[in-house]
């Protein structure tokens, strides 16, 4: 895994990247409508492909299919925070595991003794359960979690505080995540853009810049030199 060594910060969104979480979310809400008397029929396949465009798609999405759900609550952070109290009680009792190729990424960064950060939507509360069901995640030593930044991506407002805490000048930086909407906030900082995993959506490619890195899984990047 030569190809490292080649930078000086690595950037990591968490779910669905790092961990396979995203099948917990889409249970949230689904168990979110369902409570509130809709029914949700989208395939997970779907729910991605909604879910990781931007920061508008999916709330767009589900209230079109349900008008008389925004009638009843217009304020889709409410709903949210809904989603996100079953999330963490389904956490709960989910079991973690790492997605394909983390493992030996991570021990490696910890063994160049590389810098690391995540970057991730999820609140601490959510990381520290993750954490604990899944130890190996505590070889990334620098965490930002929803509580530590304003604007979600795609903004790139959390990589960019991410990359003003743990950036050096003349760092070579790269960043990984597992959406559009997540690479559109690395393309807006100094970090090379890494998509990993099934692009759910054929626009997805047409929205990246052509710089974007793109690999199934951790485990298909050349393992001498990446650029």
């Amino acid at each position: 895994m030569l190809w490292i060594n080649d930078f000086q910060l690595f950037l990591f969104d968490l779910d669905g990247l790092l961990v396979n979480t995203e099948n917990i979310h889409y249970q949230a809400y689904l168990d979110m409508l369902f409570r509130r008397g809709f029914k949700l029929d989208w395939s997970f396949l779907k729910f991605c492909e909604v879910a990781h465009f931007d920061d508008q798609s999916l709330k767009e999405g589900v209230y079109a299919l349900f008008p008389q759900l925004l009638d009843q609550e217009p304020n889709w952070e409410v709903l949210r925070a809904e989603k996100n109290r079953i999330y963490i009680e389904l956490l709960k009792s989910s079991k973690i595991d790492l997605m394909p190729g983390v493992e030996k990424l991570l021990k490696e960064l910890k063994t160049q003794n590389i810098k690391r950060c995540v970057v991730t939507n999820s609140t601490k509360q959510m990381t520290d359960m993750m954490r604990v069901k899944q130890p190996l995640l505590n070889n990334i030593d620098n965490w930002i979690t929803r509580e530590d930044y304003t604007y979600a991506k795609p903004n790139p407002d959390g990589y960019l505080r991410a990359i003003s805490l743990y950036g050096e000048k003349g760092d070579r930086i790269i960043g990984f995540e597992d959406s559009a909407r997540g690479v559109k906030a690395l393309e807006k900082t100094p970090s090379i853009s890494v998509l990993i995993g099934p692009i759910f959506s054929p626009n997805v490619r047409s929205i990246l810049s052509k710089d974007v890195l793109y690999f199934k899984s951790f485990e298909d990047i050349p393992q001498d030199k990446l650029i």
